[in-house]
């Protein structure tokens, strides 16, 4: 294991005799790289949670409950307390008064004719209840989170295999540097 010394902040941009052109190109590249990194990285996840928590709030405000009936008893025998639901068949009037139906969740053994809550959209259709503004507020956090460390990847990997080629260039100029010493030294490097 190779001794490297104390670790030295800023020590790319102070002034040496011995500093190199690679050295400050270096300096660059990871100061350009880091910079990109957290700017692509919140500006992406800003944006990204923001058009979830958007969306959502949409939802909130287009989607509608609407009283639906079951067309047929639910399957399964009802309990007093259970939480349990299942599928059963569901019909609803839509906003321009065309009957609609399809699945909903629902007490095990309802009879049919029960009236049960569905959420439809403005034509009528049949969604999901939509997402409280506590429930949009984590999914924008989580989805903005995913989506900043996502993008905030690339400038970083980009800059990582920038300095490999700067370190691997740098590498085979320093060969070439010693292999010229050793000639003038009058030594072989085989």
């Amino acid at each position: 294991m190779a001794f490297r010394g104390p670790r030295v902040w800023l020590w790319r941009w102070r002034r040496n005799p011995l500093k190199r052109r690679s050295d400050t190109v270096e300096a660059w590249v990871v100061l350009g790289a880091w910079t990109l990194t957290v700017l692509c990285g919140v500006l992406a996840g800003w944006a990204a949670a923001r058009s979830v928590e958007q969306s959502l709030a949409r939802e909130r405000v287009e989607w509608r409950p609407v009283a639906g009936r079951l067309t047929e008893r639910a399957p399964g025998k009802a309990t007093a307390h259970s939480s349990e639901r299942v599928w059963a068949e569901v019909g609803w009037t839509g906003p321009d008064g065309s009957a609609h139906a399809g699945q909903a969740r629902v007490v095990p053994g309802s009879a049919a004719g029960t009236t049960v809550t569905v959420w439809t959209d403005r034509r009528g259709r049949m969604v999901t209840e939509p997402a409280t503004a506590a429930q949009a507020r984590v999914r924008a956090s989580l989805v903005g989170g995913l989506a900043g460390v996502t993008v905030a990847v690339l400038p970083l990997a980009g800059g990582r295999y920038l300095r490999g080629r700067l370190e691997r260039r740098r590498m085979d100029r320093w060969g070439v540097e010693w292999a010229l010493f050793d000639a003038v030294r009058g030594r072989s490097t085989g």
